[in-house]
């Protein structure tokens, strides 16, 4: 997916937490220079603060949450900060500056490019074995797929392999319209989800709420894990997939998670 939330304040043609970490660990760190962070309600919302001075975003808008749950988590990740302030371990922060500063402002740019996604989602794409394989695809992707063709009225096509499958536009602009109910922050945290799990189905059950975070986790890494069983884990794989849970994590948490 295209960076719509980094453009403001980077030129990277590309979206991906690791990368993103990755960009945000090549330059110079800032130097922690508050001793506290906290939260507060403010007009709008709920501030964080720094001795006492509300947080901006690099847009130099204020940085305000919705509620008081999210400005402490948020609060906490600067409280975590030690002697440098690495936004690539501040994922709250990152996915509330990217609301505040790119989403609000291009909604419908972010939306489409979400429900887009959706008509190639990764859990259209099924092994065509080895059969254990192509069941556990079904046992756990396929009611995933029930429930989101529910709310959606539509039915969401399968492709054997990696052959590209298109679905009906009418699933897809129904997928579309179902995000304009959501708030410049819960589509931030969407993209995010999306973009982790290469799945926009698995983002839309998440901001629902009638599915468990760790069993959507679980279920965009079907393949993974059939692989790691296989052979093994290899140690880079299971370092970007720590990084992406906790992007994960973050989103959830904007979505009403824990």
């Amino acid at each position: 997916m295209r960076d719509i939330f980094e453009e403001i304040h980077a030129n990277l043609a590309k979206y991906d937490p690791v990368e993103r970490a990755k960009e945000l660990s090549r330059r110079e760190l800032p130097k922690r220079f508050y001793d506290t962070a906290s939260s507060a309600p403010a007009e709008g919302g709920h501030a964080v603060l720094l001795d006492g001075r509300a947080v901006k975003t690099p847009g130099r808008k204020p940085l305000l949450l919705p509620d008081a749950r999210l400005a402490a988590a948020v609060a906490a990740e600067w409280h975590a900060q030690e002697k440098v302030i690495n936004p690539g371990i501040m994922p709250l922060t990152r996915i509330a500056n990217a609301a505040i500063d790119a989403v609000g402002d291009r909604f419908a740019e972010v939306a489409d490019e979400i429900a887009r996604y959706a008509g190639n989602d990764a859990l259209c794409y099924r092994a065509s074995e080895p059969e254990r394989l192509t069941e556990r695809q079904r046992q756990i992707w396929d009611p995933l797929l029930a429930a989101a063709e529910a709310e959606l009225a539509g039915r969401f096509r399968l492709s054997g392999g990696i052959m590209h499958v298109a679905q009906d536009e009418s699933l897809v602009a129904a997928f579309r319209k179902a995000l304009d109910g959501f708030s410049a922050l819960e589509l931030a945290a969407l993209h995010t989800v999306t973009t982790v799990t290469g799945s926009a189905v698995i983002a839309l059950l998440l901001a629902r709420r009638n599915h468990a975070a760790a069993d959507l986790w679980a279920a965009a890494h079907v393949d993974e894990d059939w692989n790691a069983e296989l052979w093994g884990e290899d140690a880079e794989a299971r370092r970007i997939r720590a990084y992406k849970k906790t992007e994960f994590d973050a989103a959830a948490l904007i979505l009403g998670h824990g």
